[in-house]
């Protein structure tokens, strides 16, 4: 597999990054595992407009899908060619009617789903292109999926936005790459079921025997330097603080 950062920033875009989003590739599917405020813009560096497969929506914040609006105009008023097939989308109950309610202005209330097929998580395991994935609830203030993607004996597992909860533990279990938030400081931030800090982000990989640790969703005001060093502390594995267009081989 593949991964490339699209979009890292959290909360909101930073200079020179966009919110959550993230490029995973295998036999010539292309997964992409949010669209938060900027990515698709900055999709476009890596891919054409028309060359995703499937969407995974981790949750409905605006940092993690807002961007799918945007797709929408793109897929529903395509210029060359005609309007192409739906889009699978695969988002917590509730998705097409945020997407239509946030566009504001969309054709009919059904548009959305002209040009998206809504799918709606719950906790399992399913088939999205050649991969498998895993999908739980994590801890968040609104329904928040994490996902492990397997394929070809690899695996990666991104944590969506959470809080410490036995579920990330599971999804995180021996993958190669772990994609995990860390949106806190350690000492500083302590708000339960919202966030992790580096610190903790390192202590479930640890727990969990990943190969390789990603923070991501750090927002601007958030030190990424400290939080990597806090999860270095406790993790003795490969550490790195995600950055726009970096490219993993899973």
């Amino acid at each position: 597999m593949k991964l490339t950062v699209v979009g890292c920033s959290g909360s909101f875009p930073a200079v020179g990054s966009a919110c959550s989003s993230y490029l995973v590739e295998a036999d010539g599917f292309r997964l992409l595992l949010d669209m938060g405020n900027g990515a698709l813009g900055e999709l476009q560096r890596h891919i054409g407009l028309y060359d995703l497969d499937a969407v995974f929506l981790s949750h409905l914040h605006a940092d993690h899908c807002i961007d799918m609006c945007a797709y929408f105009v793109v897929r529903y008023y395509r210029h060359d060619g005609g309007r192409p097939t739906p889009l699978p989308v695969y988002g917590p109950e509730g998705t097409e009617q945020r997407l239509t309610t946030a566009h504001a202005d969309t054709p009919s209330e059904h548009a959305m789903s002209e040009v998206f097929d809504f799918h709606t998580l719950k906790p399992g395991t399913f088939e999205i292109g050649p991969f498998s994935v895993r999908t739980e609830k994590v801890r968040h203030p609104v329904e928040t999926f994490g996902i492990r993607v397997e394929h070809g004996g690899r695996s990666l597992a991104y944590s969506g936005d959470t809080g410490i909860c036995e579920a990330l533990d599971e999804l995180a279990e021996g993958v190669d790459l772990f994609l995990c938030e860390a949106s806190f400081l350690y000492g500083k931030e302590d708000i339960p079921d919202l966030h992790l800090n580096g610190r903790e982000a390192g202590e479930v990989a640890a727990r969990a025997g990943v190969g390789r640790l990603v923070l991501t969703h750090i927002p601007p005001w958030t030190d990424a330097d400290r939080n990597l060093a806090d999860a270095r502390a406790v993790f003795p594995g490969p550490a790195d603080v995600a950055v726009p267009g970096a490219v993993y081989e899973v």
